[in-house]
């Protein structure tokens, strides 16, 4: 699989799991996040730990739904299912980019592809850190009470797609 069948920006192909289709609007909806390493993304040996990876994912999607105008996702899109491989260590002090793709969006849920880039750093040329795919749900209702799956709002739909598609089947409701 390529996100997007792209390249990563500025850099060599973007791929994750051989075989592995592309389904949905993937061509229009990319999130991509330019940072560096931080300390405190570190541990003490000064190599990122794994849970830095959540936070730049968050970022570039943060990017994706702010590009399109799309307000209020977050509290609304809680995840159901995170999948992360980790291919290569990140150093505190390199660049790196993030890149997310809506892979595939159902009526009630979403999924994404996402990779992180290390760009050359201490001699060492530029490496795909990790890769990773996650599903998020619309929900309504209080938080405390009676949250349930709603369909995503007609609006982000079209924002997030060719307004003449329909969303495809719903990741959330197949097996497996």
């Amino acid at each position: 699989m390529s996100i997007g069948g792209r390249s990563a920006p500025d850099g060599p192909a973007v791929g994750s799991t051989p075989g592995e289709p592309v389904a949905g609007p993937s061509a229009v909806a990319t999130g991509v996040l330019r940072t560096k390493v931080q300390w405190i993304d570190t541990d003490a040996s000064g190599i990122y730990h794994n849970t830095t990876v959540a936070r730049f994912v968050e970022a570039a999607e943060a990017a994706l739904f702010a590009d399109r105008g799309i307000d209020g996702y977050f509290p609304v899109a809680p995840r159901v299912r995170y999948e992360a491989s980790f291919d290569a260590p990140l150093r505190f002090g390199q660049d790196i980019t993030a890149v997310v793709e809506l892979a595939e969006l159902g009526e009630r849920s979403m999924t994404f592809h996402f990779e992180i880039w290390g760009d050359p750093f201490g001699g060492r040329p530029r490496v795909r850190a990790a890769h990773g795919r996650y599903v998020t749900v619309h929900v309504t209702g209080q938080p405390d009470a009676d949250l349930r799956s709603a369909p995503w709002p007609a609006a982000w739909v079209a924002a997030l797609t060719d307004a003449s598609e329909e969303p495809g089947p719903d990741p959330a409701q197949s097996p497996g």
